[in-house]
């Protein structure tokens, strides 16, 4: 099953992370929300939320090998 990965409209840094991950997989369930009920943290630092786990990093490249990891250890696990 895929990872579900959603992002708040509202995260800074979420942009070019988002755009990053649809290009390189296409097939995870990647969107944007009005909120993704992470408030005091996403106003501080880019944050996703995969699989209903609050991934976060002190900027967006950093947020994005966090994500990686994840869609890597989901694969691993679905092996």
């Amino acid at each position: 099953m895929p990872l579900k990965i959603r992002f708040c409209e509202n995260n800074k840094g979420k942009g070019a992370v988002y755009r990053r991950l649809t290009e390189e997989f296409p097939d995870l369930n990647i969107k944007i929300k009005s909120c993704v009920k992470q408030c005091g943290k996403c106003r501080e630092m880019p944050i996703a939320v995969v699989d209903k786990k609050k991934v976060s990093g002190t900027d967006g490249d950093v947020l994005y090998t966090q994500i990686i990891q994840q869609i890597q250890k989901n694969v691993a696990s679905e092996e």
